[in-house]
């Protein structure tokens, strides 16, 4: 049976997890400051930049909860001798997103115009986490709680507890790497030594998998 404190270290270590991918997520150009930051001086106003978070934060946690949401819902239902299959079709699927994003992911860019609205803003970040595999990478921290007495709200609300968390820490720095390019740095740091996040990302992914398949 698992002890008190065994079970106060797996929720700690799951909420860290949420927090550390919402970096992770708000440090990535394809996630959204690098438009927001574009937007800004191309209009030549921190304000065009500050609108343009709040669509992006909602698109990226429309998409994280949807992935969270469908996998709570899973782990919590499945019986406890199918978790461990669970797992594994899971980790291979972040390993084979990983692939794909690899050989095809280049292909697939997802371009908006400056004069994207409200609505489509929100509809283009979406589509980003959705083909980059946001929600996915949040699986490790969430499977755990799946069904081990996540509260009276059930899994659900674990996901939703899980996506806010996650979306206020992306946007926060989101937003933090926008206004500091904005003010300071220039759409130039790409060019002069910003990380290949296509790599990192992947890399990511593959790691998250292999989590994934070893926690079960």
């Amino acid at each position: 049976m698992e002890s008190l404190a065994d079970s106060v270290n797996a929720h700690w270590t799951a909420w860290s997890a949420v927090v550390a991918s919402g970096i992770f997520h708000g440090l990535n150009p394809a996630m959204g400051w690098l438009f927001a930051t574009a937007l800004g001086l191309q209009r030549g106003s921190r304000a065009a930049l500050l609108m343009a978070l709040p669509p992006i934060a909602l698109g990226h946690a429309a998409s994280v909860l949807l992935f969270t949401s469908s996998i709570a819902v899973l782990g919590a239902w499945m019986p406890p001798f199918a978790h461990s299959g669970l797992h594994w079709v899971l980790g291979a699927l972040l390993i084979g997103w990983a692939a794909w994003q690899h050989a095809y992911g280049h292909r697939h860019r997802l371009r908006v115009g400056m004069t994207v609205g409200f609505v489509g803003l929100a509809a283009w970040s979406a589509l980003m986490a959705t083909l980059h595999g946001a929600g996915l990478m949040l699986m490790p921290a969430l499977l755990p709680l799946c069904g081990s007495g996540v509260g009276s709200g059930g899994p659900l609300a674990v996901s939703a507890a899980f996506t806010m968390l996650h979306t206020l820490v992306t946007l926060a720095t989101t937003a933090t790497i926008a206004l500091l390019a904005y003010e300071y740095l220039g759409l130039g740091i790409l060019r002069r030594g910003w990380i290949n996040f296509d790599w990192l990302w992947q890399g990511a992914l593959v790691a998250t998998g292999a989590l994934v398949i070893a926690a079960g």
